[in-house]
This record gives C-alpha cells, sequence and structure tokens, in this order.
C-alpha cells in the first residue's frame, strides 16, 4: 500500500472535471507512487465504472456530521463540506492525505511535493488567499463617517454559526484559508480540532463554507500549526487571472517573476455570459500572455 494519498470528491455534473484532475496527476511520472481516492457524492453507475480503471479507491460519500434535511435539498454534493474533514476514516491506510477540488488540476509536481511535506509534524499545509494583486481582501459598509460594519466571509459566517464576537472578529481580516487544496498527516491532532469546530458550524450556519470557516477557526483562533504554501500552490483564477507563457505553454502568475502555477483552481467559477467554464468547455475568456498580447483561453486542463 502507497503512503500517500491525494483525495477528491465529485458528483456527476463535475465528472468532466473530475476526469480532467485525475489526468493532470497522472501525466507525472511521480504520480505512480501516489494512489487517488475518490469521494462519490452523486456519481453516475457508468461513471464509476469507468473511474475504476483510473483510481485506486472510490467510497461514498457520508453525511459525517448529522445536518438538517432541509438544508441538504438534494444537494448531495454539499457532503464535501463535511466529509473532507474525515478523510483517514474513509482511507484508513495512508500517513499523508493531499485534497484536491475536483475544479481544480496540477500543472507541477513540485507543489504536490511542497503539500506532501508542509504536513509534516502534524501541521496542514494550505494556501492564504493573499497576494500580489488582490485588490480587495475584506468588504466593510461605511456608515456614518469613519464608522463601518465588517462584511467579511469568515466574519458574517461565524455569528451566524453561533460562534463568539471575540471569535468572528479574530477571523474577520485574517488572511482567507481556502480548504479547496490542503495535505494533513493522518494522525495530526489537526482533524479532531477541525472535525469540532465543523459541528459548531453546522448547527446553525450554512453547510456551504462550513468546512472552510471551522478551518479557519481552528488555525486562527485554535492555533494549529500551519505551514502556508505560495498562491501558485492553490491559484484561484476567479480572485486574479494568471497569465500565459507561450513559450513554456504554461500558466504562470501575472507578476514578476511570472512563477509557473503549480495548481489551478477554478473555485466560485470562471463565467463568460452567465456561462461557467467548469461546466461548459467551449468557454474561453481573453488571457494576457507574457509577452503583453492577449489569448482566448481555457483555464481547464487539456483544452487548447
Amino acid at each position: 500500500m502507497k503512503s500517500q494519498a491525494i483525495v477528491t470528491l465529485a458528483d456527476s455534473n463535475y465528472f468532466d472535471l473530475l476526469l480532467e484532475l485525475i489526468s493532470s496527476i497522472r501525466q507525472f511520472e511521480q504520480s505512480k507512487n501516489i494512489s487517488i481516492c475518490v469521494l462519490d457524492a452523486g456519481l453516475k453507475d457508468d461513471q464509476i465504472q469507468e473511474l475504476n480503471n483510473k483510481v485506486e479507491i472510490i467510497k461514498k460519500a457520508n453525511w459525517d456530521i448529522e445536518v438538517p434535511k432541509f438544508k441538504i435539498l438534494g444537494k448531495e454534493w454539499l457532503k464535501s463540506q463535511v466529509s473532507r474533514a474525515f478523510l483517514p476514516n474513509y482511507f484508513p491506510d495512508f500517513e499523508k492525505y493531499l485534497w484536491i477540488d475536483c475544479d481544480a488540476w496540477v500543472s507541477t509536481w513540485e507543489c504536490v511535493d511542497l503539500y506532501f511535506k508542509a504536513c509534516e509534524k502534524g501541521k496542514i499545509g494550505i494556501t492564504q488567499t493573499i497576494g500580489a494583486g488582490y485588490k480587495v481582501l475584506t468588504r466593510v459598509k461605511w456608515i456614518l463617517g469613519s464608522l463601518a460594519a465588517i462584511k467579511s466571509q469568515n466574519y458574517k459566517h461565524a455569528k451566524k454559526s453561533g460562534f463568539s464576537e471575540t471569535i468572528a472578529r479574530k477571523i474577520a481580516f485574517a488572511p482567507h484559508l481556502n480548504i479547496g487544496v490542503f495535505s494533513l498527516e493522518q494522525d495530526s491532532k489537526c482533524w479532531k480540532i477541525w472535525q469540532e469546530n465543523l459541528k459548531k458550524t453546522l448547527k446553525t450556519g450554512n453547510i456551504f463554507g462550513s468546512e472552510g470557516l471551522a478551518m479557519n477557526i481552528s488555525v486562527y483562533v485554535d492555533d494549529v500549526k500551519a505551514e502556508f504554501l505560495p498562491l501558485s500552490c492553490n491559484w484561484i483564477a476567479s480572485n486574479v487571472l494568471p497569465k500565459y507563457d507561450q513559450e513554456s505553454k504554461s500558466f504562470v502568475e501575472p507578476y514578476l517573476p511570472n512563477t509557473k502555477i503549480g495548481i489551478m483552481h477554478l473555485a466560485a467559477g470562471i463565467w463568460n455570459d452567465n456561462r461557467d467554464m467548469r461546466v461548459n468547455k467551449d468557454i474561453k475568456i481573453p488571457i494576457e500572455t507574457t509577452r503583453g498580447n492577449k489569448i482566448l483561453k481555457s483555464l481547464r486542463y487539456g483544452i487548447i
């Protein structure tokens, strides 16, 4: 049994994205030493059959924490907001886990190695969504003169989930941790802390975003040890678009030194005429190149 696993989750609507993620991993020779594991949150039988030849383990995702049915409303994919905090329960035979959302894909193996290195000694390997080109970090609503109401995602969700004002304020302006890509060792204490915070968020808060809120609280309030990796290890294109290097035929960060993007993440979607690139392969958008011109490109893996 291999000691390291890359884990993801998908339903039938994101099956094509799942295949692209798997292909992006398998393009590297080093992937032979890694197991790919999939949590099924609504895949069709024929899709599972196809996956059997591409990945090592497929497990049905569960509601590992009980959630009121009225919050689910048939959206089984929301299990991703819960089950990723319980990976050792699903796949107990691995020492290290690297979670990658299925709307992301791997461009360099160096970042995979970084994540597995980052989680040593119980730390969580994760990326803060802050860096060059980020123009808005937190929204506020100005009321009277210098008075303002905090509008940050973490603050609002924490308050709705019943956390104290002290905790909500502590994470309000902390750089948001995107839980779409992270690494943890099986015996890390982080799992238990994360799970307990997740139980609290799910009691009164929204399901969507709950796992991210719980992790932000775990790191910024409960002082879970973290290794913060560069943005290139989890490039959220909807926040800042990359540039394209025509010489190396790769996406790079838009500012010097134009570091090659290691994991491209299409979180929140890339939209054009109310169509999301994640579910429409035909969508292309203008992308600036390192030469200074613009070309029409898709940000999905393998689509020219």
